[in-house]
């Protein structure tokens, strides 16, 4: 018998049976279809040797004007600033108190030191740091009360408890001798209020309805009890961020990573600055800083009170003047369709605005008005702030049902797993997902909590290659994503067994050090004829491009596996399970089925599946009828 090739359409198709689907893909993880060819994707590698503290929804590249490179990070508990492989805590203080305002109280026998400071302000698992404290008589030296703690249990307005360490972080017990309070000097620096590491429905704006409740009740959004999500942008070579909901800060590339960043509106020449916002980002052509989301103003002052459809923008080239004067270019403008801002995004010659309802687009005009703001579409929604990303084609973002691309207007995206992905999304924590850009691949990359998985996390995600027009699907952990441009790599947000850290995407072929596992693709079901027939299948001859790296001397390998059935409803039989290498030119199989099933996945023995990939040709095989039912 002749052989026959095995020629599959590219891109995962989900959104048919498996039978309908014979000549496609209908299944797979941590693959790409590169030129209409599958094959596994880029590996990644954890950046530096350390870790931080909290889950990393938010990346910022930039690069200073001596071309120092910064990468900015915001997790639900900090905001870092990575330079040189190392992380640089430079998350804002939010108050110091004045010597003496701070006690301690030890209790022998136990770790846990109550702290008393009236109208404190803390929130469980804050941060303070004291300094000028003196011993409190035994083991809770000096040395031990003058370090950062994270607040365990606030228990009134008054008073919360931290648990007692040394600088290495061992837990210190109280003695009988620890009868102090820690002197008349003590004083506490408090930082920002954490945030969150969910979405709650039940606090912010989203219950029922979107912006149901008046602002500023009960049902208001803050940047304390919501899921804490970081915006940020840099301004010339400083770093402006906002947790969401929260205030503007300002990093000065000139004080150094040793120094945090400060409130923007208490900076000597601030003017009107917001003090509440829901995004801050930069116009960079006209260079504006345009907050979205901004507090209120009343008898020239801000109120805190935040208006989720206020647009501010300050004076061009100063960060600090918000005031709308006749000599200047600052002022705000308030949009009409909707309830509340969920995100933005800069986009070449204009700023997209999404709202609840709507997307605008934002564009600068020049005096008098600066900004010209038009409606674009209602009812193409973003089902997060961080769910559209800006492409050489145009704008893709997502909202709760499907993917679209702006490009001038809007359009609904063809989708051949969007079924698959948009019924299984956990919508009570949709403001987790996010889009990132791998320009290199010309992929976009969508990031869900998956309801199947039932994490309530970020644990799927979708690709579409934006020149072929082709979906792939997959499992993998990415709190956030920033394509490479600054750097040399995608970078990601991830955990490795709860210890949070940054990978650098596309680098390699393994999972940091390690084997990358689950990598397949899987076909639906081939037969032969108008599917009566039984078929024989004698001989498969793989067509597989091994890419190694350098210096590397493992016998890459691949599995093929062969999975039968006779009727569309029954269920997948493995037949065979293969190993094809690059000196095993052919495989003698031996079955007979009237559909097949072609599964191509990584070896992972550690001997045979490290550095390495694999990209599939045209593999055929020698099939030939086997008489009918």
């Amino acid at each position: 018998m002749p052989l026959e090739k095995l020629i599959f359409k590219p891109g995962i198709v989900k959104e048919a049976t498996d039978y309908a689907e014979g000549g496609g893909w209908t299944d797979g993880n941590l693959v790409r279809f590169r030129k209409n060819r599958v094959e596994k994707i880029g590996g990644w590698k954890k950046l530096g040797t350390s870790n931080f503290l909290g889950t990393p929804r938010a990346g910022h590249a930039w690069i200073a004007l001596d071309g120092t490179k910064y990468f900015g990070v915001g997790t639900n508990l900090k905001y870092y600033i990575e330079q040189g492989d190392s992380y640089f805590d430079v998350t804002p203080i939010r108050s110091t108190t004045s010597a003496g305002d701070v006690t301690f109280a030890a209790t022998n026998g136990s770790s846990t030191i109550t702290v008393t400071d009236t109208s404190h302000g803390a929130e469980n698992n804050d941060f303070v740091t004291f300094s000028g404290a003196a011993s409190l008589g035994g083991n809770v030296t000096a040395a031990v009360l003058n370090q950062e703690y994270q607040i365990v249990l606030v228990t009134s307005a008054n008073a919360y408890t931290i648990v007692a360490k040394d600088t290495s972080g061992a837990t210190v017990t109280a003695n009988s001798s620890d009868s102090g309070n820690g002197g008349s000097s003590t004083v506490g620096a408090y930082q920002t209020n954490t945030g969150t590491n969910t979405f709650v429905s039940s606090t912010g704006w989203g219950v029922n309805a979107w912006g149901a409740g008046a602002w500023g009740s009960a049902n208001a959004i803050t940047d304390k009890n919501q899921l804490r999500l970081w915006t940020h942008d840099n301004f010339g070579e400083n770093l402006i961020i906002n947790p969401r909901g929260g205030d503007l800060f300002r990093w000065l590339e000139s004080s150094g990573t040793s120094q945090r960043a400060v409130q923007l509106s208490t900076i000597a020449t601030a003017n009107q600055v917001p003090t509440r916002a829901l995004q801050v980002l930069t116009s960079e052509r006209d260079r504006h800083l345009i907050v979205l989301g901004a507090d209120t103003l009343s008898s020239g002052s801000r109120t805190g009170t935040l208006d989720p459809m206020l647009i501010a923008f300050s004076d061009s080239e100063n960060e600090l003047e918000f005031e709308s004067k006749s000599t200047n270019t600052a002022g705000s403008v308030r949009l009409s369709a909707g309830s509340l801002i969920i995100g933005g995004i800069k986009s070449r010659q204009e700023i997209l605005i999404w709202t609840d309802t709507a997307l605008y687009n934002m564009a600068f005009i020049g005096a008098p008005l600066t900004f010209a703001v038009n409606l674009i579409n209602e009812g193409a929604g973003l089902i997060g702030p961080k769910a559209a990303v800006s492409s050489p084609v145009g704008v893709f973002f997502a909202s709760k049902s499907a993917f679209y691309l702006y490009a001038g207007s809007v359009r609904r995206l063809p989708c051949t797993v969007q079924e698959y992905v948009f019924q299984d999304i956990d919508l009570s924590q949709a403001f987790k997902c996010h889009i990132g850009l791998n320009s290199e691949y010309s992929e976009f990359w969508f990031f869900y909590p998956s309801i199947e998985d039932d994490t309530g996390e970020i644990s799927r995600f979708v690709t579409y290659n934006y020149e072929s027009g082709v979906w792939s699907i997959g499992k993998l952990k990415r709190y956030f994503w920033t394509d490479q441009g600054v750097e040399d790599h995608p970078r990601a947000g991830a955990d490795i067994s709860g210890s949070f850290c940054i990978f650098e995407h596309e680098d390699g072929y393994d999972d940091d050090t390690s084997v990358m596992t689950d990598v397949f693709v899987e076909s639906g079901d081939m037969d032969i004829g108008d599917g009566e027939q039984f078929s024989f299948v004698k001989k498969i001859i793989p067509d597989v491009r091994f890419v190694l790296e350098d210096g590397v001397s493992a016998d890459a390998a691949l599995n093929i596996v062969l999975k039968r059935r006779n009727e569309p409803l029954e269920s997948l039989t493995t037949d065979t399970t293969t190993q094809v290498k690059a000196s095993a030119p052919f495989t003698n199989l031996r079955t007979r089925a009237r559909q097949l099933v072609f599964r191509f996945e990584s070896d992972e023995d550690a001997t045979d599946a490290l550095g390495y990939k694999w990209r599939l040709g045209d593999s055929r095989i020698e099939i030939q009828p086997s008489g009918r039912r």
